[in-house]
């Protein structure tokens, strides 16, 4: 009997040690701490395109901005990149994933309201999303429906009866059963609702008002960071009953305590989340939000208070003496906003990020650029990039055909990881290497990056009857250009150069057709010449004017 009964309490730590270890790899998938960005899919006048394996280093969780519902549905959802060919973005996603990062992508945004109405609306969305996630190998999802897209009109948090929120938390939770089916791993969730929808449910529980903690509540055990805006607000109720501003250190305190201490709410009481499931969600610069933007010192004074290895910098007062240690960490919209130099200085976010959560980095000896990787390679051009280091204030390429001595020297005074050579020889093999420069005083430069090497193709010929069968209009344009072929051609991508002969667009065709549009309304007035390559291995080109 006693040999038995040991026999079953080894078993019985056994399985206790095993349950354990399951759920330690299942949430050990999210970095901790977490510095979450969100990237646009797009380029921005404000806050430029950046190539997502050039994001600064620190961030290691991306989110990709957006999936968006198909035009005349707010349920069927698409992803298309829109700077560069889908296969790029792939691979360009596998090597930022070989480098521990985790790229979510994220459903809806400000602009593009999803809601599912219905049991057909709801297997559209998990089908098109699994499609999404599963074509681009993405890590996980992103809730960020805004609007009114979750919206409640009665119910209670634990028991909702809207169906566009019991259909959103089935969907979820089939979308994440399937890929764990699948690929036999967690597909990690995010979301970064706005106050109104978490906090907002203190003062009223109805329409957007409280109408994310259904959803927060029901997949709490799934959900790995919630991230919510605390910006674009204005005030809100703190736990304590008073009111507090956006912008402000008592802001991001009151509104973090809240989440995880839980209040009360016309729809019954949130129980708060733990603290390691929370991050602060702030804008990067002033530039990239109606409000709400914090100065970089006032955000780290609160955030030291709230992880308790800070004083209290305002009137608001934790209601755990000694805080949150485990804080996740923090959220920003976005990468491309905190790349801009005018914010603040770039990857000012990033830098505080690093203040807050991590230990001092060592930059002596000045670190030398690693992950060279040549893309985007035509017979003229090909875009280099590297994996930058929080050190570095800029960098120096050098390059130069393979079998010469004379080097030719590009300066790159950003921390961006990416430069665009321009004037290349087709069907010619290249040599590179890149080192980093470090702002010590003096100023230091890194030792030369490995030796890395990429070869042009062939400038293809191109005939009189070939440029005349193409027709583009309207010329000048403004915005759209119609590109139009011969039956027998089909368009399989399309580039746009300005006159020095720098690549400005580029844009891939998944189904190839005979005829195309392009958007060139954020092009500058100006002559600009069209490359277009078809299936069949032609290459058309005409120049047009850009009114």
């Amino acid at each position: 009997m006693k040999k038995t009964l040991r026999a079953f309490q080894v078993s019985i730590i056994f399985f206790f040690a095993f349950q354990f270890l399951f759920l330690e790899i299942a949430f050990a998938q999210m970095p901790n701490p977490a510095l979450v960005g969100y990237w646009h899919n797009w380029n921005d006048a404000g806050a430029p395109y950046i190539q997502v394996n050039a994001v600064d280093s620190r961030y290691n969780v991306i989110e990709v901005s957006f999936a968006i519902p198909v035009a005349g549905t707010d349920y069927n959802m698409q992803f298309t990149p829109d700077q560069v060919s889908q296969a790029t973005l792939i691979s360009q996603i596998q090597t930022m994933q070989g480098q521990g990062k985790k790229i979510l992508i994220s459903m809806g945004g400000a602009t593009s309201p999803i809601s599912l109405d219905n049991l057909n609306e709801k297997n559209i969305f998990i089908s098109s999303m699994l499609s999404i996630i599963n074509t681009y190998g993405f890590d996980g999802i992103d809730i960020d429906f805004e609007g009114g897209s979750v919206t409640t009109t009665g119910g209670t948090i634990s028991n909702p009866t809207d169906a566009k929120i019991l259909n959103l938390i089935d969907a979820v939770k089939q979308i994440m059963q399937s890929y764990h089916t699948s690929h036999n791993k967690k597909l990690l969730l995010t979301m970064a609702p706005e106050t109104a929808f978490v906090q907002g449910g203190q003062s009223s529980y109805g329409s957007i008002w409280g109408a994310y903690l259904p959803v927060i509540h029901a997949l709490r055990d799934s959900l790995d960071i919630l991230q919510v805006q605390l910006y674009n607000s204005g005030s809100m109720y703190g736990i304590d009953g008073n009111i507090y501003t956006q912008g402000t250190a008592d802001f991001i305190i009151a509104m973090t305590d809240a989440v995880i201490h839980g209040f009360n709410t016309a729809g019954g009481f949130f129980n708060g989340l733990p603290a390691s499931k929370v991050a602060i969600g702030l804008p990067a610069c002033s530039a990239a939000a109606g409000g709400g933007y914090t100065d970089t010192a006032i955000v780290k004074d609160a955030i030291d208070y709230l992880r308790g290895t800070g004083l209290r910098p305002g009137n608001y007062t934790l209601s755990l003496a000694g805080g949150y240690p485990t804080l996740r960490g923090m959220m920003t919209w976005s990468v491309n906003w905190d790349a801009v130099s005018t914010c603040n200085g770039a990857y000012s976010y990033a830098t505080n990020y690093q203040r807050i959560f991590s230990a001092p980095v060592i930059c002596s000896p000045c670190p030398k650029p690693t992950n060279l990787i040549a893309t985007n390679i035509t017979s003229s051009a090909a875009t280099l990039t590297w994996t930058t280091n929080s050190c570095a204030v800029a960098y120096q390429i050098i390059y130069r055909k393979t079998g010469t001595t004379t080097w030719t020297s590009k300066k790159i005074n950003t921390n961006s990881g990416l430069k665009t050579i321009t004037a290349l020889f087709s069907s010619t093999a290249y040599q590179w290497k890149v080192r980093s420069k470090c702002s010590f005083s003096p100023v230091v430069w890194s030792a030369w990056s490995e030796l890395k090497t990429f070869t042009t193709p062939a400038m293809k010929t191109e005939s009189v009857a070939t440029i005349s069968s193409m027709k583009i209009y309207p010329n000048p344009v403004s915005p759209l250009l119609f590109i139009e072929l011969s039956s027998d051609e089909e368009i399989e991508m399309i580039e746009v150069y300005n006159s020095l002969g720098e690549k400005v667009n580029v844009v891939s065709y998944p189904f190839a057709e005979s005829s195309a549009s392009i958007n060139v309304h954020e092009l500058c007035s100006g002559f600009y010449f069209i490359s277009v390559y078809t299936t069949s291995g032609n290459i058309f080109r005409k120049k047009f004017v850009k009114e």
